[in-house]
């Protein structure tokens, strides 16, 4: 085909589009500000610890049927790993009680009657508080449709909101809340079962989509930052590189998937969430002892999920703002003393890195919803993609795949209906 679909961005949004785009025998390029690929969805080899890293760590679910697609697509869901079941080991620091939450397969919630599988100290009834959050309406928060305290909430809605909302829950959109407690709690074990990247973020989800993506012809294009785009009357028609102009032809179209800010920054008067929630990752080298689950919940301390890979043990903690300031060695220490605690590894701090985004996810508030685009925009050859885009979803995997198919589809249809 003669024209030419550019995308501007190569994170998971971005990327999602060109391999669907791609797929269609479109012609696509890819433009990358950074000079890496991913994102916040990468590996990198860190040089304190002599080691290949994830920038976070990201749990991906069974039910995450966009980003499972994308890995088949790719040729890489088998690089993921995780339980054979939904189950999740949970860690109460504060009093040492351990236990697993485990879900039965099907949506009836069977296991809410069962005390060896539902949360220790709760009961049946207890869970019936859940089904407000099923339907939520726009505009309520969490904490105006639930009690955030007890139990249940203590044990299970606010170690699964926090990590999903990157937000603490009583402030976090109801409505987001509801879409991931229907695509998980309520949809039964199936599609709860949880799922990483055992050899790292890069190799399973990055390389992979850049090796078919030559495959198919498309080019990327890294360390190549969009200036500004042109417009003209109901169209984009150049892409300004900064000394360099790339005119578009006719049937020619843009996928924009770069951060909100920089979306607002290139596209006049588009509305984008303003606030942001910070997430902290910290890496350290240590074989983790052999019957360590893959991940584990933490509760009541620095910690909030440990994640057991080859060679590596790593934390990660929601909504981390309060840790963006504290002094790198002193929060290496603090988690580290949860991860002992929880593995039985020696106290001993090992070579330890911190990774902290200030900026990881918009702040998934009500107010802040509301203001994400949709992927459709005034302009007949642009399209929106990213995870701050109206998904439906939190800021997830999941939900940056789901903008970037979405925003393949939209040019795709509207490209297609010019002939």
């Amino acid at each position: 085909m003669s024209r030419t679909i550019h995308i501007i961005g190569a994170g998971l949004a971005g990327l999602s589009a060109a391999l669907k785009l791609s797929a269609r025998g479109e012609r696509v390029i890819v433009h990358e500000a950074t000079a890496f690929v991913g994102g916040r969805c990468r590996s990198y080899h860190d040089a304190t610890l002599g080691m290949t890293i994830d920038n976070g760590n990201h749990l991906l679910l069974s039910g995450n049927h966009a980003a499972l697609a994308y890995l088949r697509d790719v040729g890489a869901e088998q690089h993921l790993i995780g339980p054979n079941a939904a189950e999740f080991p949970f860690v109460d620091l504060a009093g040492g009680q351990r236990w697993t939450l485990r879900f039965n397969e099907g949506r009836v919630p069977f296991w809410i009657f069962d005390s060896t599988r539902r949360v220790p100290g709760t009961r049946a009834l207890h869970y019936l508080a859940l089904a407000k959050l099923l339907w939520a309406p726009a505009g309520k928060s969490v904490g105006e449709l639930i009690a955030c305290k007890g139990t249940l909430y203590e044990r299970l809605v606010e170690p699964l909101l926090l990590a999903a909302l990157n937000i603490d829950p009583p402030q976090g959109s109801a409505k987001l809340a509801s879409a991931i407690i229907r695509e998980t709690l309520a949809a039964g074990g199936r599609a709860c079962r949880p799922l990483i990247a055992r050899d790292g973020l890069g190799p399973t989800m990055i390389e992979p989509a850049l090796a078919r993506l030559q495959q198919r012809g498309a080019i990327v294009r890294l360390e190549h930052q969009l200036r500004a785009l042109r417009f003209a009357a109901d169209r984009v028609e150049a892409l300004d590189f900064g000394g360099e102009a790339t005119m578009l032809g006719l049937d020619d179209a843009v996928v924009l998937a770069v951060p909100p800010y920089a979306a607002a920054a290139l596209v006049r008067g588009l509305d984008v969430p303003t606030e942001f929630r910070a997430i902290v990752n910290a890496h350290f080298r240590i074989d983790p002892p052999a019957a360590q689950p893959p991940i584990v919940g933490v509760l009541n301390g620095t910690a909030q999920w440990i994640f057991s890979f080859p060679g590596r043990v790593s934390v990660t903690i929601s909504a981390g703002d309060r840790l963006i300031d504290t002094a790198r060695d002193v929060l290496a220490k603090s988690i580290w003393s949860d991860v002992a605690s929880v593995t039985g590894l020696a106290d001993a701090l090992p070579p330890w890195q911190i990774v902290r985004e200030r900026r990881a996810t918009f702040a998934a508030t009500p107010a802040q919803d509301r203001k994400r685009p949709g992927a459709r925009t005034q302009w007949q050859n642009l399209a929106l993609a990213g995870d701050w885009t109206n998904t439906g979803l939190p800021a997830t995997i999941e939900g940056a795949i789901r903008s970037g198919n979405k925003a393949a589809d939209l040019i795709n249809h509207r490209v297609t209906s010019r002939q």
